[in-house]
This record gives C-alpha cells, sequence and structure tokens, in this order.
C-alpha cells in the first residue's frame, strides 16, 4: 500500500503517532520517526520495525515549542538525502480549561505546538516536496474543532486553526502536485483521553452511533489511505473518524 514511499511523521511515541508509525512500517514505508525526546524502549522498537518489515525508521527528536530545535530536525531530515512523500503532522497538546478560566499562557503554548510550529515544520518538508512534484500532508485536527466541546477553548480553537490552514495550503499545493487534508477524531483510547472526566465521556459517547472509544490504529488506517496513491484524487477535505459523533 505505501511501499517505496517515505513519510515523516510527528507524535511518534505514543498513541495515534505510535500506532501510525507501526501500520506505515508494515505497509512498507520509509518513516523519519519524529517526537520530543528518546527512550531505550522506542529506539529497540525502531530497530525491531526496520529488521521486521525490511524499511528504513529514522528517529528524529525535536520539542515543537523550540524552533530552532524544529529548524535542526529538518535538517537531519534533508541530510538523509531521501525524496519525501508523505508528512503526518500529528504531535500535539492539550490544555483543559473553561472558558473564563483559560489564560493567555495556555493559549500561546497550545497554539504554538498545535499549530504554528505544525505550519513551520510544513513549510519545510513541503520544500522538499515542490522538489519531485508531488506529495500528501494529512494534518491531524479534531471533533471538538468541529463542533467545540466544554472545557477545551484552546484546543479547539487550535485545531480549528489547522483545519482552516489545510484548506489554504490545499489551494496553494494542489496545482504543484500536493495534496493537504486533515482528519478530526473523535474519542480515541489515547493518554490525552484518558484524562478525560467521566462525565465528558459519557456525554460523548452518549451522541456516538457506534457507542465505544476509537482505537489508534483505526485512525491509522484513515492516515495510511490518505497517504496512498488510492487518495490521488482527494485533497482540501476534512474527514470525522468518530463512530458517528457527528
Amino acid at each position: 500500500m505505501l511501499s517505496g514511499k517515505t513519510a515523516v511523521i510527528t507524535g511518534c511515541l505514543q498513541g495515534i503517532g505510535r500506532a501510525t508509525l507501526d501500520l506505515f512500517a508494515e505497509k512498507g514505508a520509509n518513516v523519519f520517526a519524529c517526537c520530543q525526546t528518546s527512550s531505550a524502549d522506542f529506539v529497540q522498537h525502531l530497530e525491531e520495525l526496520s529488521r521486521k518489515y525490511n524499511v528504513k525508521i529514522i528517529p528524529v527528536y525535536f520539542d515543537l515549542l523550540d524552533e530552532a530545535a524544529v529548524k535542526q530536525g529538518v535538517k537531519e531530515i534533508q541530510q538523509a538525502k531521501m525524496h519525501i512523500d508523505v508528512l503526518v503532522n500529528i504531535a500535539g497538546t492539550n490544555i483543559d480549561a473553561l472558558f473564563h478560566m483559560v489564560t493567555m499562557e495556555q493559549l500561546r503554548k497550545t497554539f504554538e505546538i498545535n499549530f504554528f510550529s505544525q505550519i513551520l515544520f510544513t513549510q519545510y518538508i513541503t520544500r522538499l516536496m515542490l522538489k519531485q512534484g508531488k506529495g500528501s500532508v494529512i494534518n491531524v485536527s479534531s471533533i471538538s474543532a468541529l463542533d467545540g466541546n466544554i472545557g477545551q477553548l484552546a484546543y479547539s480553537a487550535s485545531k480549528g486553526a489547522i483545519i482552516s490552514a489545510t484548506k489554504t495550503m490545499a489551494q496553494e499545493l494542489g496545482p504543484k502536485g500536493i495534496r493537504v487534508n486533515a482528519i478530526a477524531p473523535g474519542v480515541i483510547q489515547t493518554t490525552m483521553t484518558a484524562n478525560l472526566p467521566a462525565e465528558a465521556m459519557h456525554r460523548l459517547l452518549s451522541r456516538s452511533d457506534i457507542n465505544r472509544v476509537g482505537l489508534p490504529i483505526e485512525v491509522a488506517n484513515l492516515i495510511a489511505y490518505l497517504a496512498s496513491d488510492m487518495s490521488n484524487f482527494v485533497t482540501g477535505q476534512v474527514i470525522r473518524i468518530d463512530g458517528g459523533i457527528g
């Protein structure tokens, strides 16, 4: 499905990012696995993936709050001299607070990680895609960006900004052969949703047609489709994957 492609994936340490990394390797893609920090377990996991599927898995470490570190991460990717076919922006943060309680510091930090750094990173990586005249960018937003969610003003707003940027990037980059799409996951089984209060979880799942929490691999499957040639005529879209909450 992804054989011969090279992908850059952020947020690979856990959750949706880890599932996407594993699936891309299984489907034959080489991957630059980006995350903030390293660990012995993570490095061992990358080595095992590489051996098992006979692909290249290259770790790249940087903090999205550090612009210089982001640039250095891109430099490491460039130095590998591999064509980049896919960028998946998954890394993000969530700082919950009710509207009257959210601080400007919380807003700035959330936007810095969930929006500003993602735009900067995407600018660099899509410039590499322009050299070959094709590519696919997948941005991970949230149904909170579309529906709103109590206590998530900063998170919802930052993910909404990603959706707007996705549509603009799709229009600008489409003629140059680069597709840009966003996905909007609902309640997915990750450490982020594990911290949701029981009342909030019940409220969300009560609106779901499937009435269960989604799995990271289910989101990864959608990302793989958008990264593959099967979606060559899909761009500028925001695809919900929420079990019918919408």
